[in-house]
């Protein structure tokens, strides 16, 4: 027999007639090409290893298409900017281009909430349920890229109607569920003194004959607490705003600052309030009130048609007692210490006012400074109206001034031009003002507004008075040289001039003997400056008033430079104060002067968690100069632990003095524990705070609770961090609470899927959600609560279930395929269950498979175990 290799290989020798042949037949089956049959897969090619075994139905993907026809959830763009994220159905269609693709199902009411001009376009809406749209709008198409899971719809604006950017439909707002809140921020201290007379006490006192411990007048304990309770229903809110505290001599204070009841009126873009509030302070001052309000929400308006608490700075010379008060009530009150603080974390209460910060040191003296918290300059955009309508009884922190009735109104109008316009009137039985003002947008020279009030009153115990008020405001960010006016304003009045607060407070009905602050003049200013590259920031803050009635002058300023080189952070402050108000809310003569030096290293190149060493200095107009030096930083993989020891020394004989302390923020609240001590006293500082919600689900932990919140609901789902949140995770339930969210704007909550049970798996891991102002919304996940399993699927027989097949549970839910030697993954097991296997239409390609989950675990939290099919 012929050897057919070698006759193979003389038969082929390569020859240039050969080699002319072959080129001329690729030539040929190039130019043939339309006539050849297109790709063809062949599907039994899956089942070489087993050629009588009928094979999956793949028809499907023999087109050409990427992906069946199905139901996908995608994020859907409109013209390149995301709108929403919807579960959409897809079908084989022909696109813009005349091709066949997934094409989706769009309702003509989704499309009409995305803007587009429904009514114009008739074959919208015959189409049915599903909307064709490149058929029905010239040059529009949709394009659905699946490795993204995104759907991109182009639409010519044209077909559009115009809305302005960042715009959310009002449809889309969240109103949330009901629920039950409270908020709550303790803090304590309990001081020691450590005297000489104190110790003696102790001695000669000490234990008596009943053997109990004498009372050392000395030892202190205070304590404060700050509450916020509320209860949502619908789109009304119920908020209460009451403190306590208890001072160093033993004595409880419980104080309600408001009580009201509030929602949102859509169609006029306004809050309703009922109770006790603030009237805005954008034309008059503002008025806390007992009644009614209906003013403008601007955070009702997109970012891009909208036309502030501010931060509190100070320098402490020790371990100081910081309390803010705001027309009268204490609304902060916590512990800082030695050196220049930052407090940023302020609910002032509405409609602003003043913020009186009193600085107690352990020595007993006492610094004072005023915060400006005002609006800057009025101006709206074009035919924007902004209004707000108050009536009430006058509501004062003196609980001896008659709450006499009042009514308010104020309205701004934006002109052509870059002009407004505004005004308002108030009207009590001893009081009447008129206000009419203009603002003006000068460009590149800033924003000014200017404002006259006349005023008639009738102050107790004095005659009627008339005069007029003259203010001027002036605001600029001057972005060439990096300088922020934020607030730069002056206010005149004359003789005559009386406020409504100054006129109301006066009546008394002789319990007690008014005192009336009879302001002649304020100037404040308000600015930052970024300096040449590399060379920090300065900021400056003053404020000063004098008064008709007294020589009285009250002054405050402060200065600041900030820089940073090579990652070391350096700042100096200085901080001037005169004729403020104490801790106890009284006028003092007080003057002070403080110089601050700070200085910040971090120790990151060596330590693997976020650290920094610290050195701060201070010297007063006293004379005494301290200097302390720390190491403070974070701890945890999510950085929810912070420190902080520093130890330091002072002169003029006051010695050597030191603190340490640590804070933690979880999810179920913050907690915080310091000590101090210096030559007279020690002190042991603590706080807690956090949030408590009951809702229809049960009752949920978590950190302090802002204005508007997000419910998450991933039931079974424990333990799960929320993404970019620290410290929040879900509780044992599978819930957890998002403390602060946005109003009216999209929040985007997600799940850390690193972070999820080895028996929990999720297909969406996250949620859109617009709340409205106060809502609880809620993000609901549905997390596949179960065993992960890899399952070898086998037929009777045997043989694998074919490569394609579908796997789903006996509700139909959760479908997996079929992979390579009939192996499927699935999620969300239970113990025990029956599985649909289905790789054709035909009864023969189709079983049932029961299984009991039994296998041992191993490491990588996946069972291995196979299914026989019935």
């Amino acid at each position: 027999m012929n050897n057919p290799k070698r006759l193979g290989s003389r038969g082929f020798n390569r020859t240039p007639l050969a080699l002319l042949i072959s080129c001329q037949v690729a030539m040929l089956m190039g130019l043939s090409g339309g006539a050849q049959a297109r790709d063809f897969f062949n599907p039994a090619l899956l089942e070489l290893d087993n050629p009588s075994q009928r094979g999956a139905d793949l028809t499907v993907f023999e087109d050409g298409s990427t992906q069946a026809p199905g139901r996908y959830r995608v994020d859907v763009y409109l013209n390149g900017q995301m709108v929403d994220t919807h579960d959409l159905d897809f079908s084989l269609q022909k696109d813009a281009t005349g091709k066949n693709s997934l094409q989706p199902c769009l309702s003509s009411g989704m499309l009409e909430s995305m803007g587009v001009k429904v009514d114009s376009f008739p074959a919208l809406k015959a189409s049915g349920q599903c909307a064709n749209l490149a058929q029905a709008i010239p040059q529009a198409s949709a394009t659905f890229r699946f490795n993204q899971q995104r759907l991109d719809l182009s639409i010519p604006q044209a077909a559009l109607n115009l809305a302005a950017r960042d715009y959310v439909s009002p449809d889309k707002w969240d109103q949330g569920v009901p629920a039950l809140l409270v908020n709550y921020n303790f803090t304590g201290a309990n001081n020691w003194s450590r005297n000489s007379n104190n110790n003696n006490n102790i001695v000669n006192n000490g234990i008596d004959g009943t053997g109990n411990t004498n009372n050392i007048n000395d030892n202190t304990s205070t304590y404060f607490l700050n509450l916020r309770s509320g209860a949502n229903l619908g789109a009304w809110r119920l908020r209460n705003y009451s403190t306590w505290n208890r001072d160093a001599n033993g004595d409880n204070h419980w104080n309600s600052i408001n009580t009201y009841l509030q929602r949102d009126i859509i169609a006029l873009k306004s809050q309703l309030v009922l109770g006790e509030s603030s009237s805005p302070s954008d034309v008059f001052d503002s008025v806390p009130f007992r009644g009614g309000q209906l003013a403008s929400d601007d955070d009702m308006l997109p970012d891009s048609m909208k036309g502030y608490s501010p931060v509190v700075r100070g320098i402490a010379r020790s371990n100081a007692q910081v309390t803010i008060r705001q027309n009268g009530f204490i609304i902060y009150q916590s512990y800082v210490a030695p050196g220049a603080f930052e407090i940023k974390d302020l609910y002032p209460t509405a409609g602003s006012g003043d913020l009186n910060v009193s600085i107690k040191e352990t020595d007993g003296s006492e610094q004072t400074l005023v915060v400006p918290f005002a609006s800057v300059p009025v101006l709206q955009r074009e035919g924007r109206f902004k209004y707000s309508l108050t009536s009430g009884q006058y509501r004062s922190s003196n609980s001896d001034v008659e709450n006499t009735p009042f009514t308010q109104g104020t309205g701004i109008y934006g002109l052509p031009w870059g002009a407004t316009i505004y005004g308002g009137v108030q009207a009590a039985s001893k009081y009447q003002s008129l206000a009419i003002g203009w603002g003006q947008n000068m460009g590149v020279i800033g924003a000014l507004s200017a404002d006259i009030t006349q005023a008639w009153s009738k102050p107790e115990e004095m005659g009627k008075e008339s005069g007029q008020s003259y203010r001027l405001r002036y605001g600029k960010s001057f972005v060439e040289s990096g300088t922020n006016f934020s607030l730069a304003s002056y206010r005149y009045s004359t003789e005559g001039f009386y406020t409504l607060q100054e006129t109301l407070d006066t009546y008394t009905n002789g319990r007690s003997s008014p005192y009336l602050d009879h302001k002649k003049s304020r100037a404040e200013l308000t600015l930052s400056q970024n300096l040449w590259e590399g060379a920090g920031s300065v900021s400056l803050s003053l404020i000063s008033e004098d008064y008709w009635n007294n020589d009285r002058r009250n002054q405050s300023a402060s200065v600041g430079y900030n820089n940073s080189w090579r990652g070391i952070s350096y700042g100096l402050n200085y901080t001037y104060s005169k004729n403020g108000y104490n801790s106890n809310g009284d006028r003092t003569n007080y003057t002070d002067q403080l110089f601050a030096l700070n200085v910040s290293v971090p120790l990151s190149k060596w330590l693997t968690n976020s650290s920094y060493a610290t050195y701060n200095m201070n010297t007063s107009r006293r004379g005494s100069t301290s200097n302390m030096v720390g190491f403070g930083g974070t701890a945890l993989p999510s950085g929810n632990l912070n420190y902080n020891i520093s130890q330091g020394y002072t002169s003029q004989g006051q010695g050597a003095s030191g603190n340490a302390s640590v804070g933690y923020n979880g999810g179920l609240g913050q907690v915080n524990l310091g000590y101090g001590y210096d030559r007279s006293q020690q002190r042991l500082n603590y706080g807690v705070q956090g949030g408590v919600m009951l809702h229809e689900n049960g009752l949920t932990l978590s950190q302090s609770l802002g204005e508007t919140v997000v419910l998450v609901k991933a039931p079974g789902a424990k333990g799960v961090n929320i993404a970019n949140q620290t410290g929040v995770t879900t509780d044992w339930r599978g819930y957890a609470v998002v403390p602060y969210a946005s109003a009216y704007r999209k929040n985007i909550t997600g799940l850390d899927t690193t972070t999820l049970p080895d028996d929990v798996d999720m297909t969406l891991t996250s949620q859109t959600v617009i709340p409205t102002r106060g809502a609880v919304v809620r993000a609901e996940f549905k997390p596949n609560v179960g065993q992960r399993v890899l399952m070898t699927m086998l037929m009777q027989g045997g043989a694998p279930v074919p490569f394609g097949a579908t796997v789903t549970d006996a509700d139909g839910q959760n479908a997996s395929i079929v992979g390579d030697s009939g192996q499927v993954y699935l999620t969300g097991m239970s113990g025990s269950g029956k599985l649909n296997v289905k790789w054709g239409n035909d009864a023969s390609q189709q079983c049932q498979v029961s299984y009991s989950v039994v296998e041992q675990k191993e490491n990588t939290g996946i069972r291995l175990m196979n299914g026989q099919c019935l």
